[in-house]
């Protein structure tokens, strides 16, 4: 059984190129291939950062909208208020002037 294993890998080493075991995979030659591979991770990592800050901030500034419109339509609600400053201040809210 060792020499039919011996006799097998002796024919593999003779059927493999001579250029391939002197020289390995890359033929003498440097080959960039490799780095495409953190490259494309690095892209895939810093866009789901730039999705994640932009969807972070956009729900931040909605919640803060709306937050101070359902402070406005409570007072309305509660009779603290009547429409026409309602409607004002909602105008004031929506326009995102801040004049005071």
């Amino acid at each position: 059984m060792l020499t039919s294993f011996t006799s097998v890998m002796a024919t593999a080493a003779v059927q493999v190129p001579a250029d391939t075991v002197v020289y390995g995979p890359w033929h003498g030659g440097f080959s960039p291939w490799f780095l495409l591979f953190p490259l494309f991770w690095l892209l895939v990592i810093g866009l789901l950062i730039f999705v994640a800050r932009r969807t972070w901030r956009r729900n931040h500034q909605w919640t803060a909208t709306q937050g101070a419109e359902s402070v406005v339509r409570e007072r309305y609600a509660r009779g603290e208020i009547d429409e026409t400053e309602f409607r004002q201040r909602l105008e004031v809210l929506r326009s995102g002037d801040s004049q005071r």
